[in-house]
């Protein structure tokens, strides 16, 4: 329980710190403002004189003006290029607090990017803190759940367990454009799971992925490294519909699956790691990646080279790099509400346990998102992952999930289906057969309320309920239909007004 006050505490003490200097900054633009309007002024000269109707704007604009939100009512950001974008005969480049492009191109909204160099829609919601200081933006996301949760609740069987943690990681983003075209982005995510977590990771049933002391994980979802993602990336933007950009990370995301769970709109009111996640968008940490990326209007094409071994056990250190994988990946934003990709990698190696055994995978998904008021959103996303070893069947895993966020409210739920074998389930072969596969189904509905506010953050109440079917081949183990059920507290940032 101390681990996770001191979580909580670090967290709400980084925001506060923010808070502050967003003050700050705001309190030196008004300070700036007044200085400039206390001009002396001749009276008597000005008599009879006529000023004209844009001398209004171009004063406003020297006075450092703040951003009216209104003015941008029915903007669709997809259409206007975020660096020097004129509102109302102002151009952001010269508004006190400077809104991100998106970190891959200067002519794409930061609303389009994901983990990595993955795509959102246009109109997803951004959850942030703004702050700049000269040429460079900044951001910082978090989220964190403090909760306590109970897998099996009716004790069917004896693989469920429960424990009070606080699942958590946050994030820094730093951004400045060098010369006309080129823009330079860095990216900092951290989690303290190792310490609220434990090395085992917190109870999940049916998840499999990675170890802890020598044995596999399983029904546990494992802790995320102390140090998720250290990355920088540039862009040269060609033209307003071209680019070029190159992303480099240790640890980093290759060109691989979707927008990473956490960082997805449709899954951020869910504290749980999908069961389907190591068929997907488990690559999202790895010590080692270099992506090349070509953006051709609205379509991306991507490749990746990359650390095919998961993290180790020890989550505080660097693991060693080997780039002895790789990936391409094809986005396309056919809209300001879709975003699309479907990717293919091989992954050597991935397992610690098992070195001999080498991964193609392949995704697609389709993700939509489609505001409809303030602080009103839908988010969805239908996603497909597929594990091949070569002289080996595939297993395949189906996911749909969607958040219905009614301003204080978020209604939300997901459905998943994957295909897990005796291997992965750490079941006795001869019981259980060699190569058995076993079709996981699992059902969540849930809900948190934003109870009230702390300075730019949100702490909200909530709780969800899983229901799993897997067949009577597992009752033995798990019971028939078990049910997992968690209430929690959740602390993240106010959604951003675009």
């Amino acid at each position: 329980m101390k681990n996770l006050m001191i979580t909580a505490a670090l967290l709400l003490g980084l925001t506060s710190i923010a808070f502050a200097q967003t003050m700050k900054m705001n309190d030196t633009t008004n300070a700036k403002k007044d200085k400039k309007m206390d001009m002396p002024m001749k009276h008597d000269g000005m008599k009879g004189m006529k000023m004209p109707d844009t001398a209004k704007k171009v004063k406003g604009k020297k006075m450092g003006m703040p951003m009216n939100h209104d003015h941008m009512k029915g903007m669709k950001m997809k259409d206007t290029s975020m660096s020097g974008m004129d509102m109302g005969g102002m151009k952001m480049d010269d508004m006190p607090m400077k809104m991100m492009s998106s970190s891959q191109s200067l002519n794409l909204p930061m609303t389009r990017d994901g983990s990595g160099t993955s795509w959102l829609p246009d109109a997803s919601p951004m959850y942030g803190i703004m702050l700049g200081s000269g040429k460079w933006s900044y951001m910082l996301h978090g989220n964190i759940a403090l909760r306590y949760t109970k897998q099996d609740l009716g004790n069917k069987g004896s693989r469920g367990d429960d424990r009070i943690d606080a699942p958590n990681w946050f994030m820094g983003m730093a951004q400045r454009k060098v010369g006309t075209n080129g823009l330079l982005h860095f990216n900092l995510m951290m989690s303290l799971d190792r310490l609220t977590e434990g090395g085992g990771g917190y109870p999940l049933l049916f998840q499999t992925g990675e170890s802890w002391k020598g044995s596999p994980l399983i029904d546990h979802q494992h802790p995320h490294d102390l140090f998720s993602e250290v990355s920088a990336s540039y862009a040269y933007a060609f033209s307003k519909k071209t680019d070029l950009s190159i992303y480099v990370g240790y640890p980093g995301e290759p060109a691989l699956g979707p927008v990473a769970f956490m960082h997805r709109p449709s899954a951020m009111s869910d504290p749980d790691a999908p069961i389907s996640h190591h068929w997907s968008d488990a690559t999202h940490i790895t010590f080692g990646v270099a992506t090349i990326g070509f953006r051709f209007y609205d379509f991306k094409i991507e490749a990746s080279s990359f650390t095919g071994r998961e993290p180790d056990e020890n989550r505080y250190d660097f693991d060693k790099p080997r780039f002895d994988s790789w990936s391409g990946r094809l986005n396309y934003n056919p809209s300001a509400n879709w975003a699309l990709q479907v990717s293919h990698g091989y992954i050597k190696s991935p397992e610690e346990l098992h070195p001999e055994e080498n991964v193609y995978r392949t995704t697609a998904s389709a993700t939509y998102s489609l505001p409809f008021g303030d602080e009103k959103t839908f988010n969805a996303t239908a996603l497909w992952g597929l594990n091949k070893m070569p002289n080996h069947e595939g297993n395949n895993s189906a996911l749909l999930e969607g958040d219905l966020r009614l301003k204080k409210l978020a209604i939300y739920s997901r459905y998943e289906f994957v295909q897990k074998t005796t291997e992965e389930l750490v079941l006795n072969p001869l019981s259980y057969g060699d190569d058995t596969i076993f079709p996981i189904n699992a059902i969540t509905l849930g809900l948190n309320y934003d109870l009230f506010k702390i300075g730019p953050l949100n702490l909200a109440a909530g709780g969800q309920l899983t229901y799993y079917a897997a067949g009577d081949k597992l009752n033995s183990l798990y019971g028939k239909n078990p049910m997992g059920g968690e209430v929690f507290l959740r602390l993240y940032p106010r959604m951003m007004k675009m």
